[in-house]
């Protein structure tokens, strides 16, 4: 019979959970005893039970085995941070080289829009230089057409504004009565005026020309 193989999720029955981790500790441990007598290596291993309880094997000293562990990790971590930053800098001067050709290709695509240094330009060079002119100059007037139509779309806005702006005042007019009201300067004036004419008049005989037939009206003259 072929064993079959165990899935690897956890046991939910408690009973069979702490049958396999008894049985599996004990292999754990059987193995690692082996290892350090075979193959005369520092083994050093700790298990913590899932109620909390400590089992552990060393072929030296655990203790020992950890401080070397702590001592060949620092190493480790000097190494590693050597090595990144060795792979960051040669990733960084990769990333500046292929800017430094993307940066020379847009140079040398500009000079070519402006219409300089084409003489080494190939035919077909030329031909996308001018299919790339005549792509910009669509986006242009494209462009322009559509800040026209936003102009032309506020304007007729303001216009309407302005429009109701102007129904709400006619409205307002023709509400309110027409009075009108003199200013008391220009009625004052008015009044001045009146009175000058008035001391002006004068009714009856000049007062320059005085009769020559007799001083009593009421007489007439002895001879003519």
């Amino acid at each position: 019979m072929v064993r079959g193989k165990t899935e690897l999720k956890r046991i939910e029955n408690a009973t069979s959970r702490q049958v396999t981790f008894s049985k599996r500790r004990s292999g754990l441990l059987k193995k690692a005893f082996e290892l350090s007598v075979l193959c005369d290596a520092e083994v050093a291993l700790i298990v913590f039970s899932p109620k909390g309880k400590l089992y552990e094997f060393s072929s030296s000293s655990t203790n020992k085995t950890i401080e070397r562990y702590q001592k060949n990790e620092k190493s480790l971590g000097r190494l590693n941070r050597k090595l990144t930053d060795q792979l960051t800098t040669e990733h960084l001067k990769e990333e500046v080289a292929t800017m430094t050709r993307k940066l020379e290709f847009l140079e040398d695509s500009k000079r070519k829009l402006l219409g300089h240094g084409l003489e080494s330009s190939t035919f077909d060079e030329l031909q996308q230089v001018e299919e790339q002119l005549e792509k910009s100059l669509s986006n242009i007037k494209a462009r322009k057409n559509l800040f026209f139509k936003e102009q032309i779309a506020q304007l007729k806005e303001e216009e309407k504004i302005l429009l109701k702006e102007n129904v709400d005042l006619k409205k307002k007019c023709e509400v309110l009565p027409l009075t009108l009201k003199p200013v008391p300067q220009v009625e004052k004036d008015v009044e001045r005026q009146i009175m000058e004419v008035e001391t002006e008049l004068f009714i009856g005989l000049p007062e320059t020309r005085k009769s020559s037939y007799c001083p009593n009206l009421n007489t007439l003259p002895t001879s003519l």
